[in-house]
């Protein structure tokens, strides 16, 4: 299966940004960064070190992550969710760095990636407002 088969079975459209994510199995533990890849209402997917730190597959972990979220006035605020869930995909990207898909057991109140006409217009958006 390829991407493209991933992302036509898709329900809703991602949005594909970077954004810090922090996880751990239990937040009294020390948390693990990530960098955030794409997210949508009821799923994220980020990238980690491959060590002992990254998540497995069927796992349980928590996660808190900031999402660019559009306002009525066509701008945007980063807003902050704390997200438990289970881990439904791990990919190598090489040695060094895993990519993990995690599966909320709670969904956003909202669609990241269906919030602007387009994903370049919330990408230019996200540029625009970090510079």
């Amino acid at each position: 299966m390829n991407d493209n088969d991933n992302i036509n079975r898709r329900r809703e459209q991602r949005l594909r940004y970077q954004w810090p994510v922090w996880f751990a199995e239990n937040f009294d533990e020390t948390l693990s960064q990530g960098q955030m890849v794409d997210i949508s209402s009821r799923a994220a997917a980020f990238t980690c070190h491959a060590d002992e730190s990254c998540p497995c597959l069927g796992q349980h972990i928590t996660t808190r992550f900031s999402v660019p979220h559009l306002g009525p006035d066509e701008t945007f605020d980063m807003e902050s969710f704390v997200r438990t869930g289970h881990i439904c995909r791990v990919d190598e990207v090489n040695r060094f760095v895993r990519r993990v898909a995690i599966q909320f057991a709670e969904p956003l109140p909202f669609k990241p990636g269906e919030q602007a006409g387009s994903e370049t217009d919330m990408r230019e958006r996200i540029r625009l407002a970090t510079i």
